[in-house]
């Protein structure tokens, strides 16, 4: 159970659509004073190397950030204008490459720090079950010393998160929480544990917003999920957005290359209001410079 590890994955079309996401969901929500309590309940790593031994051998950063900011901060010239939630992305990223060279991958964990509050308004809880990522981890969070602002914890993330909710309240008396969902679905079981886990949620603090990254694949449970995420948010009468981005088909493989996962969703529970309007100007530009060959597009919906 422990052969996933992110860093193959890191900085790839998934990534980059989890991350915007992740970034337009707390500019928004950040904008009132009140404390957020946020969780990231498969928190991986939190840094990682673009030249390592893990990413080069997939090397699947090179059809996600390298090839978005070779586009849209090409070396040596102006930006190119992009949607303002891609810009707030890449400002992140090169900050963590102040050399220009793209050399290292903030995950989840770094992306959610890079936005907390001071004053320990915000509170960071993160899951990560592997042991070897989550020694990382902690060293990675170490660094920072944020204190008592930010937890790591040893522990499978789906019951982890349960007992933090409903959130203490804030200062303010409020209580406010975003929850990211975002297990490697390596073992089949993940998916009815992501629903199950999105119910229990929802029933206890129904005010949440909860992120669920996806992968779409041909298998029954992928194609599911968001159907069912959809339903149990309907049932508990919470507005949802579900976004989706496919890269297409590599047109350098042959027939029987593996093709390697070339198309993910986000599922977000009680989206800002504002996150629709985001997006609808993001993914198409992500879609322009990612997009590679057939069964290319995105989509975009919202109910409740």
């Amino acid at each position: 159970m422990f052969s996933y590890r992110h860093a193959f994955h890191a900085g790839n079309h998934a990534d980059v659509l989890k991350h915007i996401t992740l970034i337009a969901t707390l500019r928004h929500l950040m904008q009132k004073e009140a404390g957020i309590t946020l969780v990231d309940t498969h928190a991986g790593a939190g840094l990682y190397r673009l030249d390592g031994d893990y990413t080069e051998t997939g090397g699947e950063a090179k059809d996600g950030v390298v090839k978005l900011m070779a586009a849209l901060r090409p070396a040596g010239a102006a930006p190119v204008a992009a949607a303002p939630v891609i810009d707030d992305y890449l400002d992140l990223i090169a900050s963590y490459n102040p050399s220009g060279l793209l050399r290292v991958y903030p995950g989840s964990p770094f992306v959610l720090h890079s936005l907390l509050r001071t004053e320990s308004r915000d509170k960071l809880k993160l899951f990560e079950l592997h042991p070897t990522d989550s020694r990382t981890l902690n060293a990675n969070i170490a660094q920072l010393e944020a204190g008592r602002q930010i937890a790591v914890a040893l522990q499978d993330g789906f019951e982890g998160v349960k007992p933090l909710l409903p959130p203490p309240p804030s200062a303010t008396g409020s209580k406010r929480a975003v929850v990211l969902i975002d297990p490697s679905y390596e073992i089949k079981s993940d998916y009815g544990k992501v629903s199950a886990c999105i119910q229990e949620l929802i029933r206890r603090f129904p005010t949440g917003t909860y992120l669920v990254w996806y992968p779409i694949i041909p298998r029954p449970e992928a194609h599911d999920l968001p159907r069912r995420l959809k339903t149990l948010s309907n049932q508990a009468q919470r507005p949802w957005l579900n976004a989706t981005l496919a890269i297409g088909q590599d047109p350098t493989h042959g027939p029987d290359d593996r093709p390697g996962l070339t198309a993910s969703g986000m599922f977000v529970i009680n989206p800002p209001h504002t996150l629709k309007a985001a997006l609808q100007v993001a993914l198409p530009q992500l879609l322009t410079h990612l997009g590679r060959g057939r069964g290319k597009g995105q989509t975009l919906d919202t109910g409740g």
